[in-house]
Formats: structure tokens, sequence, C-alpha cells
């Protein structure tokens, strides 16, 4: 979005799915600095998570951001919420969670298409 501001309303989901990111990476990385224990990968991930939901925010290379945003939300979804092996209502709140973030995935592949090479 070079040359010109984004409309607000590209901006505002823009922002709110960065939300997204710097929430998730920066509670982790607040409760390790609280002595909560977590491991190297999982400091990683969550530093990473962090660091990714700024470069979303403030547009930086929006396009490649927004796809590895939409990677990670990936990730975070078969890694995280795996319910296939569970039953019940506990395999009903996994279902939910890791449609959540399928949906979230899918918000940033939009924002990486709508920010790809724009002709006027």
């Amino acid at each position: 979005m070079r040359g010109s501001a984004p409309h607000p309303g590209a901006l505002l989901g823009r922002l709110l799915l960065a939300s997204v990111l710097v929430f998730m990476g920066g509670m982790q990385l607040w409760a390790v600095s609280r002595g909560v224990p977590a491991s190297g990968a999982s400091l990683t991930y969550s530093a990473a998570q962090l660091v990714l939901g700024l470069r979303v925010a403030g547009g930086w290379r929006l396009r490649w951001s927004a796809l590895l945003a939409a990677v990670v939300m990936a990730a975070d979804a078969a890694m995280a919420h795996a319910f296939w092996p569970l039953q019940g209502s506990a395999r009903d709140a996994q279902l939910l969670h890791f449609m959540h973030s399928v949906g979230i995935a899918g918000g940033f592949v939009l924002l990486a298409v709508g920010a790809s090479g724009r002709r006027r």
C-alpha cells in the first residue's frame, strides 16, 4: 500500500488481525518473565508471533508478513487444538478453537492478497 493511505476499514481490519498475534505472543512472553516455565521452542514461537504481529500492524512488507502469519495461525490450529483424538465436549471445545485459528489464518490470506501489487 505504498504511496497512499489505506482505507480506514482496511487499516482497522489489519490492526485487529495483528492484535491476535501480538496478544498471543506477548502474553506468553509476559508469563515467562513472571516465572512461568516454557521450553525454548515455545519461547521462540511466542517471540516470533509478537514480532510478526507488529510487522503486520505496521504494514511492513505486508504481503509476506500476512502470508507468514497465515502459516503461523494454521500451525497453531494443528498443534494447539488437535480435536481429532478427543470425544464429546472436549472435542467440541478444541474444534471451536481450531476453526477460530483457521478463520484467522483465512483473514491473513485475504490481507496478503489485498496487499499484493495493486494496479490503479
